[in-house]
């Protein structure tokens, strides 16, 4: 209970500091969003949350507006889906940053799974079994910096297991410096 409380805590204090300092940089990228390609600016997909309920989570927009409601690994070729910056901003992460609302909101976590698109019945199904689907959805998470969007989904959930399993404070932060560090590199990104 005390982890779960100084989490939400930690959670909202830094994701309110990240906002202030973040705020330019993300009208930044809305406007080039806006100015390179037709459409809205934010793309809102339905995630699956805790206790597996569906939330709405916002991006940055990286797709054309007629790129199909699934995960990137299943379309055929991605890359002629995206928008002008779209690759630009998927490998820096600047395409997260709305995600900041959902964490203010307490639907997600910094760090924790993260949140399966409402159509990846595989997935959902292997974090029920596991008790993963408990856990809040992070923006980040011990899976994503062991592989991110290469991992097949048995071994993305093994590593989501293995948090549920070893989670605290000191691993969160852990995973947050390695986050940093894959984001910086670029690691893992298909697109």
């Amino acid at each position: 209970m005390l982890y779960s409380t100084s989490k939400r805590l930690f959670d909202f204090v830094v994701t309110s500091l990240a906002a202030v300092v973040l705020l330019i940089p993300a009208l930044v990228v809305a406007l080039a969003v806006r100015l390179t390609s037709p459409g809205p600016v934010l793309y809102w997909s339905d995630r699956v949350g805790h206790c597996n309920r569906i939330f709405r989570m916002p991006k940055f927009r990286s797709m054309r507006i007629d790129t199909p409601a699934v995960a990137t690994h299943l379309l055929d070729n991605p890359a002629t889906y995206l928008t002008p910056i779209g690759s630009f901003l998927r490998k820096s992460s600047l395409d997260e940053l709305p995600q900041l609302w959902c964490i203010l909101k307490g639907e997600m976590s910094l760090v924790g799974p993260r949140p399966a698109l409402f159509n990846q019945h595989d997935l959902v199904q292997l974090r029920t079994e596991c008790g993963v689907h408990k856990l809040l959805p992070g923006l980040t998470g011990w899976a994503q910096i062991n592989g991110r969007d290469e991992l097949p989904i048995p071994e993305k959930v093994h590593l989501d297991e293995e948090y549920l399993n070893r989670r605290s404070f000191a691993f969160d932060i852990r995973i947050l410096f390695l986050t940093v560090i894959r984001v910086v590199r670029r690691e893992g990104v298909v697109h």
